[in-house]
């Protein structure tokens, strides 16, 4: 051949060559990899193009289509224009047994895996679990790295409803009502939401969004945009101004949101996926993706219920009350009286048993904890004490000091705040406080998101709509609770009212404090949702004069070897049945929107052979207007038989079976 054809050929050879390695490359890179749960059902497809794109598909509905994501930090946007150096596939097996198992002690953790990792020392991993999806960034940078934004990019194919908890800002401390808006509503204008959101399909299913493994990081919230949602985050604070004795004002703010190790694991964004409403209240994928736990051992930590003072006012009365009650060591002790006759394992001394709410050192004289404390001891019954956040924060070595008096745990408040400095407080203080075997009850604050795993101590939090807002707690939105706030973690709601009102009759304030709900509903409440710290909120006085709501309430467990929602429609109807041991409890809650719901349960979760005696409280013929009216029933069942519930409007079913 010709020197000068050879040279042509050997150009057209490279050009060809060059763009067949594009082309590989490119295909490569925009090739789709498929990942499905263990059982088949939910499938995700990852698309790596420009962007690192996600879609869910359950069945045959494409749930969320062309989602995607990225991680911006100062100076390079983590999944622009991204790079697969590797793909790995694998599988988790095995099982969790939680320290504290609020639905249940063995949770099997199955799952595939995918994880891409990308040119640029990062990764993403995605898990696929019958339950739902998760993923996660995960990088190996050198130092410190400030992380200006993440992208959670949601993308509808079609027009959703939605139901959200909708804050005025990040100071939020995720007490308001929820909402229910259509996606194509949510736009860019509206109000942001805080997590869990859950999403209805209008098809066959729903989508519970939420977080966990949240660490040195923001809590994410979620703007609407018309056909989707994407991701807001509070900024991380840097200057502080004096605001009362429970806050600070935010002086200043950094332009990143965290400010991190750059070799470390992301939080984790996680999606429920189901075509039943009773598996958003069974899931579990809060405890799935926490960190294991860091604590070796927490046989000092004794979950239990606790009675409280602040709802009623500290104000018992009655033949046997021959003292003036109020905030003071006379009070106390009849609270502690009570809770021993009962076995309740705590009394909660909230705002007033310190000398000034900033000194958390010198009690109040006219209650002498450390009298308490030992008359507690006396009678089986622990102390736990109110501070708030900023006291706590001043005080670190308070947990020390209450460790020496005798104190068993604390409940700490207002801390509204969920930026990375806050996030950091949250397990600073589980830490502190892990040190000097104390517990730990979170008001005033953000959702749970794993932290309540990696330190077990951490037993409970508020974060909800719960009972202290009296008139404005009413089963339409608590109804919500199982399959949103409840179904990510612990849930401190305060339940126990023995003042039970419907909703146009209500008129109440402390120290005669009541709830909207029939009594059969207030019971309920104790066994369908979860905290392992949970509270008696109403007066001794009133319990007394109830013993037979006081005795079935006062013997339901906090934690739980198993949990079976038996009927479950989002925001209207929630019935449980949960067992510890051998032992069997239902509970059946509904809200206002029908006159009368009937069920006729299953009991096919009993074991075969065994005849039980269910006792339960069911709503009496006239508590739709009456709500204080229940009746107590007796009979026997055994596996295989059918129970028929009745509730009225803002109604409710409590049982045991033994």
């Amino acid at each position: 051949m010709p020197k000068p054809a050879k040279q042509i050929f050997r150009k057209f050879l490279i050009m060809v060559l060059t763009i067949s390695g594009l082309y590989a490359q490119s295909n490569a890179q925009g090739q789709s990899k498929a990942l499905s749960s263990p059982d088949g059902k939910t499938k995700v497809t990852v698309t790596v193009t420009d962007k690192i794109y996600y879609s869910i598909i359950s069945g045959e509905e494409t749930l969320l289509d062309k989602n995607y994501l990225s991680l911006s930090l100062r100076n390079e946007v983590l999944g622009r224009a991204p790079k697969i150096t590797t793909a790995k596939t694998g599988k988790g097996t095995g099982t969790i047994k939680p320290d504290f198992p609020v639905k249940f002690s063995t949770v099997s953790n199955n799952y595939n895996s995918l994880l891409l990792n990308f040119k640029g020392d990062y990764a993403v991993e995605f898990r696929a679990y019958n339950e739902g999806v998760a993923y996660r960034f995960v990088t190996t940078k050198k130092g410190s790295v400030d992380v200006i934004n993440e992208e959670v990019a949601l993308n509808f194919p079609r027009d959703y409803t939605l139901h959200l908890q909708q804050p005025g800002g990040f100071k939020t401390s995720y007490e308001d009502n929820y909402t229910t808006v259509s996606s194509a509503d949510w736009k860019a204008d509206s109000k942001m939401s805080n997590l869990p959101v859950l999403i209805d399909t209008r098809k066959q299913h729903k989508i519970l969004i939420s977080e966990s493994d949240l660490s040195d990081y923001p809590c994410l919230f979620l703007k609407g945009t018309g056909s989707g949602a994407t991701a807001t985050f509070p900024k991380a604070p840097l200057e502080f101004g004096e605001d009362g004795d429970r806050s600070q004002k935010i002086l200043k703010e950094a332009d990143y949101i965290a400010r991190t190790n750059g070799t470390r694991s992301f939080p984790w964004r996680y999606f429920v996926v189901t075509d039943n409403d009773t598996q958003i209240i069974e899931n579990t994928m809060t405890l799935k993706l926490a960190a294991p736990s860091a604590l070796k051992d927490v046989s000092w930590v004794k979950p239990g219920q606790a009675s409280w003072e602040w709802w009623n006012d500290a104000a018992p009365y009655g033949p046997d009350v021959n003292f003036v009650s109020g905030y003071n060591l006379e009070t106390y002790k009849y609270y502690i009286d009570f809770a021993s006759k009962y076995g309740i394992k705590y009394i909660v001394m909230d705002e007033g048993w310190a000398k000034d709410t900033r000194d958390p050192y010198t009690p109040n004289p006219k209650v002498d904890v450390h009298e308490l404390i030992r008359y507690g001891k006396e009678k089986n019954v622990g102390i736990i004490l109110w501070l708030t956040w900023l006291t706590v924060h001043n005080h670190m070595d308070l947990f020390k000091t209450f460790n020496e008096w005798g104190i068993k745990g604390v409940k700490i408040d207002f801390m509204d705040r969920s930026d990375q400095w806050m996030v950091n407080y949250y397990e600073n203080v589980a830490k502190e406080a892990a040190k000097h075997h104390l517990f730990v009850d979170f008001h005033g604050a953000f959702k749970p998101a794993g932290l309540e795993y990696k330190y077990p101590n951490v037993i409970s939090y508020e974060g909800v709509r719960g009972m202290e807002q009296m008139g404005g707690t009413k089963p339409d939105n608590s109804l919500f609770l199982p399959f949103m706030r409840n179904a990510v973690g612990p849930m401190d709601y305060t339940p126990g009212a023995m003042l039970s009102m419907q909703p146009e009759v209500y008129r109440a304030e402390r120290p005669n404090a009541a709830s909207i709900g029939t009594r059969a509903y207030q019971m309920a409440l104790f066994v369908v949702f979860e905290s392992a710290l949970q509270m008696l909120a109403d007066n001794p006085t009133l319990y007394y004069r109830n013993a037979d709501c006081t005795e079935f309430i006062t013997k339901v467990p906090t934690t739980w070897d198993e949990t079976r929602a038996l009927e479950a429609k989002v925001g209207e109807v929630a019935i449980v049945a949960k067992r510890k041991g051998e032992q069997w409890f239902i509970g059946g809650i509904c809200n206002g929107k029908e006159k009368e719901r009937n069920f006729s349960l299953k009991l096919d979760f009993l074991k075969p052979g065994k005849t039980y005696t269910i006792t339960y409280f069911e709503d009496g013929i006239n508590a739709g207007r009456q709500a204080m009216d229940y009746r107590k029933k007796t009979k026997q069942v055994k596996s295989g038989d059918q129970l028929d519930v009745k509730m009225v409007r803002n109604g409710g079913f409590a049982a045991v079976l033994n």
